[in-house]
């Protein structure tokens, strides 16, 4: 299905109802930032904090992004968006379902197409199993770059699991640096 304009597709993701999650949401998280951001982070899904707030990465772990991002100048306020492969909350912050990513990948590749990014980072091993490849290793393959249809593509620790982990800190401040050092080569806007 092709969505015309922005509003268009976000009308139609918070009226979706393919799949059981929208039973038990407080709201769509639809996604946030400047809708020409080059650089998009792709999660995996909303969190409770998420789900009651409507917005992406608003918790803990929404709060560590922040500060990763700001390591390499960047902000959901000016130039990133942000978003998810599912758009609402699975029960007790399980992995979504493969059926439930089939029922919402449509919204996030409509997202995709409408910003067009140079760069997507794939946040934990869920996006970068549906994004990169399926049986992408997050431990072993963080911070590795492949190009596909003209966009960079890579993946980080989530969030989440950098506060259950410590000690992947400094292996994340190496891919955030990464990350800086692509986007520095591929987007027009200097950061």
């Amino acid at each position: 299905m092709q969505y015309l304009s922005w509003e268009d597709l976000e009308q139609a993701c918070r009226n979706c109802q393919r799949c059981a999650l929208a039973d038990t949401r407080h709201n769509v998280v639809f996604g946030v930032g400047p809708r020409d951001a080059e650089v998009m982070c792709i999660g995996e899904g909303p969190g409770e904090n998420e789900d009651l707030q409507g917005l992406p990465f608003v918790g803990r772990a929404g709060q560590l992004l922040d500060e990763m991002l700001e390591l390499i100048d960047l902000s959901r306020e000016r130039n990133v968006y942000i978003a998810n492969i599912v758009k609402c909350r699975p029960p007790q912050n399980r992995d979504p379902l493969n059926t439930e990513q089939d029922a919402c990948i449509e919204y996030l590749r409509a997202q995709v197409a409408l910003i067009r990014p140079k760069i997507i980072v794939c946040l934990g091993r869920i996006a970068a199993c549906r994004l990169i490849r399926e049986d992408f290793r997050i431990t072993r393959e963080h911070g590795q770059w492949l190009q596909r249809s003209g966009v960079w593509m890579t993946a980080v620790f989530h969030p989440a699991a950098i506060l259950r982990d410590p000690s992947k800190r400094p292996d994340t401040f190496l891919d955030m640096k990464s990350i800086q050092d692509k986007i520095r080569q591929v987007c027009a806007h200097t950061y």
